[in-house]
């Protein structure tokens, strides 16, 4: 039972990356950020064409998840992709 108990564990890790990317904004910003390593908010914003603070609810959630880190840079705050299961999704997806 327990190595059931362990794999059921994994699946809702990686249930919870999905579900993440799931959104086609999230989706978009890790998509991006893959592309482009240490955006900034001004950067991501202007390509994305939304407001800043939906923007910001965005990337916490992927903070959150573990998905993305961010790196301060002086006034500004460089994002990266840290999950290297998000990578292999979306590098999937757009294969």
């Amino acid at each position: 039972m327990e190595g059931a108990q362990k794999n059921l564990e994994k699946l809702k890790e990686k249930s919870q990356v999905l579900k993440a990317l799931a959104h086609p904004i999230r989706l978009c910003i890790v998509k991006g950020l893959i592309e482009d390593e240490g955006s900034n908010v001004s950067k991501m914003q202007s390509c994305l064409e939304i407001p800043q603070s939906t923007l910001s609810q965005h990337l916490a959630k992927l903070r959150n998840l573990g998905i993305v880190s961010g790196e301060r840079n002086g006034l500004e705050i460089n994002y990266y992709v840290i999950s290297e299961e998000a990578k292999r999704v979306v590098e999937a997806l757009y294969r």
